[in-house]
């Protein structure tokens, strides 16, 4: 090789103007593209799952708080009287398959718009100007895990998210330092009732089984005892580090980014948490209203929750699964909520919270107006799909209203059906979101809460 033929000469550092033109002009375009991307990388990397996101239209809402009453509550003992049952008592009525059981319980109409309340929610009944009650439900199957599942998830048999997952898919959450869905109790079903499913793990919901210990108790291993705070934020620091790297030569894995995003949470709630989850923080008349009881630190720390940022709260208040006794067992489980719930509705009112708190109660199905065949012990009830009551207050839905009808037995719906995905459409809808366009692709389709069924119940909306 002759090395002179490769030294750089003079004509090597001159150029026409039409040939640095034609040199550099891509460079300058990649300057100006590196810039671009490099603003976009930088969001990109700031971007949180969680971070707040502005729904499809101001919605009503901008919280959840979900009362599950698993079990099936009996609708013609709570929220749809049948006093024309009685006529036909120890008569066999082929429609309702049995002898009619009457309810034992009195109604009355309560506040201005005399809407009819069971005697067992006395407390709950102040508030019936503010609720929306839906007496004309349905759902697909009478077994307690698939109607559960149907109600949480809106299906019984595929592995589908959550409704709070959705929610917090769809809003993000306002504080990242808790937890933007968490489930207070638990019940049948377990954590498919509050699981992300294919959605990103950060949607999943954080059980918290008991409220009854002391708040530090609640969140078990919430606090190291062996590393500091700062000790804590460079380990999580070299875990995102490491992570990165295993993106750039492998490929990102939503399990593991979802762990590193639950550690992150779990370092951000040291500092909040046991703060939300201590009710002694709350003035004794505050406590003494909701009653220093399971289900009533539940209400009360699930309004600390929404009130820190929480978008949204089911709880979980099982125990309605009557199939005997349901004059003595039902009048019980209606004297456990009844004083938190009604606690609930009033002090979300009076701190001007729930004009913007959706808060939804109902269980997963109904029972039977008939007593249940099985005969044990005093009168109970089976399990019924056909008709059941849930009802809706806040977050824009127009109160003091019975909606929908059932036949003279509570048997069926007589009028105004709504199903479990219409329910589920309502509540998307006051929050803000068009239920047919909040979807998620996997596997090669587009998924939503309501699956292709569905309509917004525009008569509840204020």
């Amino acid at each position: 090789m002759n090395l002179s033929e490769h030294r750089p000469s003079q004509a090597d550092y001159c150029f026409t103007r039409r040939q640095f033109l034609n040199r550099f002009g891509m460079g300058f375009g990649a300057l100006s593209l590196a810039g671009l991307l490099g603003d976009t990388a930088h969001a990109a990397a700031s971007l949180s799952p969680l971070d707040a996101r502005a729904p499809h239209f101001p919605g009503k809402a901008k919280r959840v708080i979900h009362i599950f009453s698993q079990g099936g509550p009996s609708h013609i003992d709570t929220w749809d009287p049948k006093p024309g049952m009685a006529k036909y008592a120890g008569q066999d009525v082929p429609l309702i398959g049995g002898l009619p059981l009457p309810s034992v319980f009195n109604f009355s109409k309560m506040g201005q718009s005399g809407v009819e309340v069971s005697e067992i929610f006395p407390n709950i009944g102040k508030s019936i100007d503010e609720i929306a009650v839906i007496r004309s439900m349905t759902t697909d199957v009478p077994a307690h895990e698939f109607a559960t599942l149907m109600m949480n998830t809106g299906t019984g048999r595929l592995v589908k998210p959550s409704m709070g997952a959705w929610a917090l898919y769809g809003l993000g959450t306002v504080n990242e330092n808790l937890p933007g869905f968490i489930a207070l109790g638990g019940g049948l079903g377990g954590a498919a009732n509050w699981r992300s499913a294919f959605l990103p793990g950060a949607y999943q919901g954080t059980l918290v089984s008991s409220v009854s210990a002391p708040a530090e108790k609640i969140i078990e291993n919430i606090r190291s005892h062996y590393s500091t705070l700062d000790q804590q934020r460079k380990q999580l620091d070299v875990l995102q580090k490491l992570n990165e790297m295993h993106a750039e030569q492998m490929k990102r894995e939503q399990a593991l980014e979802a762990r590193i995003q639950s550690f992150e949470l779990a370092f951000k709630m040291q500092t909040e948490a046991t703060e939300v989850f201590d009710v002694t923080k709350e003035p004794q008349h505050i406590r003494d209203m909701y009653g220093d009881t399971e289900t009533g630190r539940r209400m009360l720390i699930s309004r600390r929750l929404v009130e820190n940022g929480v978008r949204f709260v089911q709880v979980w208040a099982g125990g309605w699964d009557h199939h005997t006794d349901v004059k003595g067992n039902l009048r019980k489980q209606a004297e456990a909520i009844d004083q938190p719930v009604g606690a609930l509705l009033q002090d979300l009112k009076q701190r001007d919270m729930l004009k913007d708190t959706l808060v939804v109660w109902g269980g997963e199905f109904g029972r039977t107006p008939r007593h249940d065949k099985g005969a044990r012990g005093e009168p109970g009830r089976d399990h019924h799909h056909k008709a059941f009551c849930s009802w809706m207050a806040g977050g824009g839905i127009k109160g003091g209203q019975a909606y929908g009808t059932t036949d003279e037995f509570g048997y069926d719906v007589a009028e105004n059906k709504v199903h479990v995905h219409d329910l589920h459409a309502t509540i998307l809808n006051q929050l803000g979101f068009d239920h047919e366009k909040l979807t998620y692709r996997y596997n090669g389709r587009d998924f939503r809460l309501t699956d292709v069924f569905g309509n917004v119940v525009k008569d509840l909306i204020a």
